[in-house]
């Protein structure tokens, strides 16, 4: 079959590789919908981000490598013996973080907070590919409601659902997003189907403030226009948000905030406030500590999303009350378009993208 694989940072060839079988509690899939996430549009070009060790790691070791390919919507081919949950012709999506079934959070029945196992994209090969084999675990079945593209960006939405789970929102609260990309106007849905009062979205692109309105942001500030940190205290009578998601954070050098969002964030949020930080930065920041304790501020990291989560989110996208089709900018044909995804997602701003740009494989 044809399989994407890097053979170094920035060396990407569509290879011939052979087709995986449905081995035990797995399930052969074809492609349908595909995205690489703003993370994978980094490191395909050697940009620090999360998991940069592990992939230069592998490159430098294992190339050529199949990476990344963790959101997409995929048809089931075959199962393995064991697999129970799905069968040949559904649709499914996966998430990416999986448990490894061993530790002992494992066997204690908390799997859910387990860091050894296998990302799919990262530690197995992804869906750039004719074919994948995914672990059945990993797996939902899609709605028949939901289109192709809606599905693929699923898991991103899950993380989205945990993320403002670990925010512990209260009815009425005031909500502040930095960055309005997928995941930015992914939180803010959620956010207000959960019961926030008010949001204010951030953000330097018109583009995408057009579709946070859209989609339900009761101020959406464009941070090239002034002070939006006073501007936030101007709306919420001097006090700042209850809560504030950091989701804009990251490399300038993919048209992302650095840290001036999260330096932001923290003046943006009321004392004894929540920052949600959903950014990747790629490196250690310099973070005045005093300055939250003397606040007693919150700092959180969102947890993992988990299949519950993602389950979630096909009710949520299904039911209609999550929009992801006003994310969808650019949909590109057959899978010889993958190079052009991964440039169009690494340079969002240039191509006034909103959502990762997917690739429908057989076009």
């Amino acid at each position: 079959m044809k399989a994407w694989r890097f053979h170094a940072f920035g060396d990407l060839r569509l290879d011939d590789v052979p087709e995986p079988t449905a081995a035990a509690g797995h399930v052969l899939v074809e492609p349908i919908c595909v995205q690489p996430s703003v993370t994978e549009a980094q490191l395909a070009q050697g940009i620090p981000t999360l998991a940069y060790d592990r992939v230069k790691r592998r490159l430098e070791t294992e190339a050529p490598l199949q990476l990344f390919g963790h959101e997409f919507c995929a048809r089931v081919l075959e199962v393995g013996p064991g697999v129970t949950r799905v069968k040949p012709g559904d649709r499914v999506a996966a998430r990416a973080k999986l448990p490894c079934g061993q530790c002992p959070l494992c066997l204690s029945e908390r799997s859910t907070l387990c860091r050894k196992g296998p990302v799919i994209g990262f530690d197995l090969p992804g869906c750039f590919a004719e074919r994948a084999l995914i672990p059945e675990i990993a797996l939902t079945l899609v709605d028949e409601r939901i289109s192709d593209s809606e599905a693929a960006c699923l898991q991103s939405l899950s993380d989205s659902v945990a993320a403002v789970e670990t925010a512990g929102l209260q009815v009425a609260d005031t909500v502040v997003i930095f960055g309005q990309g997928s995941m930015g106007l992914e939180c803010l849905q959620i956010a207000r189907i959960s019961g926030a009062g008010r949001i204010i979205t951030v953000d330097v692109r018109d583009e995408a403030l057009a579709v946070s309105r859209e989609l339900g942001a009761d101020h959406a500030l464009n941070a090239n226009a002034g002070d939006v940190v006073a501007a936030i205290r101007d709306l919420t009578e001097g006090n700042g948000a209850d809560v504030v998601f950091e989701c804009a954070g990251g490399s300038p050098k993919q048209g992302l905030a650095g840290n001036r969002s999260l330096l932001n964030a923290l003046d943006a949020v009321r004392s004894g406030g929540k920052v949600i930080g959903v950014s990747w930065f790629g490196g250690p920041l310099e973070v005045n500590i005093d300055y939250l304790r003397e606040r007693s501020l919150r700092y959180l990291f969102p947890d993992i999303s988990t299949l519950g989560h993602l389950e979630h989110t096909v009710r949520l996208v299904a039911s209609g009350r999550v929009r992801l089709k006003p994310t969808i900018t650019h949909v590109l044909s057959g899978i010889g378009a993958v190079p052009r995804a991964f440039e169009i997602t690494a340079q969002k701003g240039k191509y006034k993208a909103i959502n990762p740009a997917q690739v429908m494989m057989r076009g």
